[in-house]
């Protein structure tokens, strides 16, 4: 029995994770990155799991590398393997893991990719005009905080619905979208959909993620994806599989089995992460 004085139970969360390259290509330029940290150490998290947040703090993020040869696939590499060795440091230095203090932590992750990418762009041949976009998410009781650069995405379906897109695709097509000037089924065919206005590295001058935060309870679910997965996936669709109750095959593994057999044309990653 509960008493007044009682400290509240636990946050619980479960994940599920899962990449394909889809049916056509040879590489696979999508990563995603599930881990835990603490001020002592940083832990990997398999595929799927379920933890409480008093373990730690969890972060989760998705990343679509772009460049000649395998110079995607080390470019999306490249910015999660940035996450593990920096968000560790940076959330420490940060105001007490306040709002201010967690979006600080990732635009520093952000700005050091961006450096990165654009550096080994002007220093080696084939590493010419790679970039990756990342959609990442750091999860604290009550919130799940983002970071968003690209046309990656992070959906959030509330207990009860109805699924929101919380991101904007950084292309001149997301924006006609975001205005209400095209609808889902012309942003899915103009010819200019994977034009993107921001990424990291890419050649771009400046780069300008966008941060933001959703308050929530048990029962909400969230999914980080690459395109591949909405190239296959109308959002109804999305918003059918991402609210399915648990079974054998975990929901983004899922998810990413039908974008794959709807569509497979690139390469489809999903994260879906679950407040218990």
């Amino acid at each position: 029995m509960t008493t007044p004085d009682a400290p509240p139970a636990p946050v619980q969360l479960s994940w599920s994770g899962m990449t394909h390259p889809g049916r056509f290509r040879a590489n696979n330029e999508d990563a995603f990155l599930a881990l835990t940290f603490d001020a002592n150490e940083v832990r990997f998290l398999g595929k799927t799991g379920q933890s409480t947040l008093d373990q730690g703090n969890f972060v989760f993020a998705v990343s679509d590398g772009m460049g000649g040869a395998k110079a995607g696939e080390f470019a999306s590499r490249k910015a999660v393997d940035k996450i593990t060795r920096m968000m560790p440091r940076t959330f420490r230095l940060a105001a007490g893991g306040l709002s201010s203090g967690i979006g600080d932590a990732m635009v520093e992750v952000f700005e050091h990719v961006h450096a990165e990418l654009n550096s080994l762009g002007r220093i080696y041949g084939e590493c010419a005009g790679m970039g990756a976009t990342l959609s990442m998410v750091c999860l604290s009781p009550g919130w799940m905080h983002f970071a968003h650069i690209g046309d990656s995405r992070i959906y959030y379906l509330p207990r009860g619905g109805p699924m929101q897109q919380v991101t904007t695709d950084h292309s001149y097509v997301g924006w006609l979208r975001k205005q209400g000037k095209i609808n889902e089924r012309e942003a899915r065919y103009h010819p200019r959909k994977s034009a993107l206005d921001q990424a990291l590295g890419a050649g771009h001058q400046f780069m300008d993620p966008q941060l933001g935060a959703v308050g929530c309870q048990s029962g909400d679910r969230f999914l980080l994806c690459t395109d591949g997965v909405v190239d296959g996936l109308w959002d109804a669709r999305i918003e059918e599989y991402l609210g399915l109750p648990h079974a054998e095959v975990p929901l983004a593994a899922r998810i990413v089995e039908k974008a794959v057999e709807e569509s497979g044309r690139d390469n489809s990653t999903a994260i879906v992460i679950e407040i218990l």
